[in-house]
């Protein structure tokens, strides 16, 4: 996608060098975060600098690459890689993009460093095209002047490209299908008011940040025709986590009658967990909750907190929406019904 009028991919990996968008800067900065080895490509993952479901794939798995590189003439090279490969997947618990990466390409750098680096490259550019797909696919569900609601960000920047669920927006604006889309605002690190509307101004493309608990009104109201999100794992069963608060929004979607879209590429399914019961939520940081962060009148970045100062907080990243509830899930290989994703075994 295009930032300045330049085409970006939100990572990329240049020799042994892992290059991220960093999204802990966005809006108010377009910055690049460049890291040496995969112990900062995990911290670059763990501290949400890159995040998505889809990016944290592919960073895990140029992690595994660097680790590769790093220990290519390590006499323990099996044992290193392992330990690496194990400090990877324990940045984040619930995206299964990144254990799906990193098995891979584990597997890659047990034959060569060369086939490792290869294989994390493969994945990258597999993300990306498998989004360009969710986009065409979704944009049939699409109607002229639709309203579309969605949640937490799954953008380009939640990929390396193209994106899941803003794909098929950006397909339907490119066709002038006079869209717009409500945009919630996705407390507590506000990836929807700070990424997505960030995304789609860059794209021109016409937009409101709401606030979180605005969603179930507006639709009582028919101000929203569909909704479409992301997911960060999907069960065979088709229960879905993503971010906290989807749950909330898929109730209220099917109360009122609108269809509720799920956006995912197929590494997403983890057909190995039966149900949305089987999948960890990750518990992050209670600062998260207490603190903001936003530019003063000089533009200078300041955190400051916004709740009362001796309140304790919970902080659960996901929550598990299921496939009850849940109209089709939009893949790279075509519209599931959630209930039939064993058809793509």
């Amino acid at each position: 996608m295009r930032v300045n009028n330049r085409n970006y991919e939100t990572i990329w990996m240049d020799g042994l060098e892992v290059l991220l968008i960093d999204q802990t800067k966005l809006p108010f900065s377009f910055e690049i975060f460049k890291s040496n080895n995969y112990i900062e490509t995990s911290i670059a993952i763990k501290t949400m600098i890159v995040r998505g479901a889809g990016a944290i794939g592919a960073a895990a798995g140029y992690a595994m690459a660097q680790a590769s590189i790093e220990f290519e003439n390590s006499h323990e090279y099996k044992e290193k890689i392992l330990e690496a490969k194990k400090h990877i997947e324990g940045t984040r618990p619930t995206a299964q993009n990144l254990f799906y990466a990193t098995e891979k390409v584990y597997q890659a750098a047990l034959i060569s460093t060369k086939k490792a680096v290869a294989t994390a490259k493969h994945l990258a550019q597999q993300n990306s095209d498998d989004c360009k797909k969710i986009g065409e696919y979704g944009n049939t569900l699409i109607k002229e002047g639709y309203c579309i609601e969605t949640h937490c960000n799954a953008g380009w920047l939640a990929f390396v490209d193209w994106g899941s669920a803003l794909s098929p927006i950006f397909y339907a604006h490119k066709q002038g299908k006079g869209i717009s889309v409500l945009v919630d605002e996705t407390r507590p690190r506000s990836q929807g008011a700070r990424l997505t509307a960030w995304e789609l101004e860059n794209e021109h493309i016409e937009h409101k940040i709401i606030p979180d608990n605005a969603g179930a009104w507006l639709m009582s109201q028919k101000k929203v025709d569909m909704m479409i999100v992301g997911a960060d794992r999907i069960a065979a069963n088709g229960d879905t986590a993503n971010k906290i608060g989807t749950l909330e929004k898929a109730i209220a979607a099917k109360e009122y009658g609108i269809p509720f879209y799920i956006a995912a590429p197929t590494s997403t399914i983890d057909f190995d967990c039966s149900s949305g019961k089987e999948i960890i939520i990750e518990e992050r940081n209670q600062d998260e909750v207490h603190l903001q962060t936003g530019p003063d009148e000089n533009n200078v970045l300041r955190t400051i907190r916004v709740t009362s100062p001796h309140s304790n907080a919970l902080n659960p990243a996901f929550d598990i929406t299921p496939a009850k509830f849940i109209t089709g899930i939009i893949t790279e290989k075509g519209i599931i019904s959630p209930n039939k994703l064993d058809s793509l075994l």
